[in-house]
């Protein structure tokens, strides 16, 4: 496995203001490199190289390329599916995970993933899918919320409009018709 990079070892405070200098669009890498290096040698870390800079940038830019292409995936299928996150969207998530189990499986035969990392991405696709599973549990729990509010407050009002209809003389078969109505009930 190879070893880490330099500045990926630098501390994580340090880490982040670096950071923010990279996707800061009016501050250049030489600066990044050398406003973080002043910070590093005054704290009395070993400094890092402009190159280490530029491949963690590179590095940096690929992950929020994957981030943007996965949120703009995410917002298709939002679109297609509505915001509710049951049914078609879990089946979906599901899907995926499958999908990305195969792919390290495969991988890690092709020698493209070290061996050693099977432990951890075994763990990281677990979690995963413990997350997709508790989130899927969430929204179809705020689903079955949303209908029931949605129920007393159609309840509450047949109720009034009942109440309102009978001190107005309307017939008994008539209140109960429109009280049918308006909560959506076939006679």
């Amino acid at each position: 496995m190879g070893r880490a990079s330099s500045v990926e070892q630098i501390p994580p405070d340090i880490l982040e203001q670096l950071q923010a200098l990279l996707r800061d669009p009016r501050v250049s890498q030489l600066d990044a490199t050398a406003k973080i290096n002043k910070v590093l040698e005054e704290q009395g870390h070993e400094t890092v190289s402009k190159s280490a800079v530029n491949r963690y940038a590179q590095k940096m830019a690929r992950v929020g390329q994957k981030l943007q292409e996965a949120r703009e995936v995410s917002r298709m299928f939002i679109d297609r599916f509505g915001e509710d996150q049951t049914g078609e969207v879990g089946k979906l998530v599901n899907e995926m995970i499958r999908t990305l189990v195969f792919d390290i499986t495969l991988k890690m035969q092709g020698e493209t993933i070290d061996p050693d990392m099977a432990p951890e991405l075994a763990k990281m696709v677990k979690n995963l899918s413990e997350s997709m599973h508790k989130l899927e549990q969430a929204a179809a729990t705020n689903t079955k919320r949303e209908q029931e509010i949605k129920r007393l407050a159609a309840q509450q009002a047949a109720d009034a409009a009942a109440k309102s209809m009978t001190r107005q003389g309307m017939s008994k078969d008539t209140v109960d018709a429109i009280k049918r109505d308006i909560l959506g009930i076939a006679s």
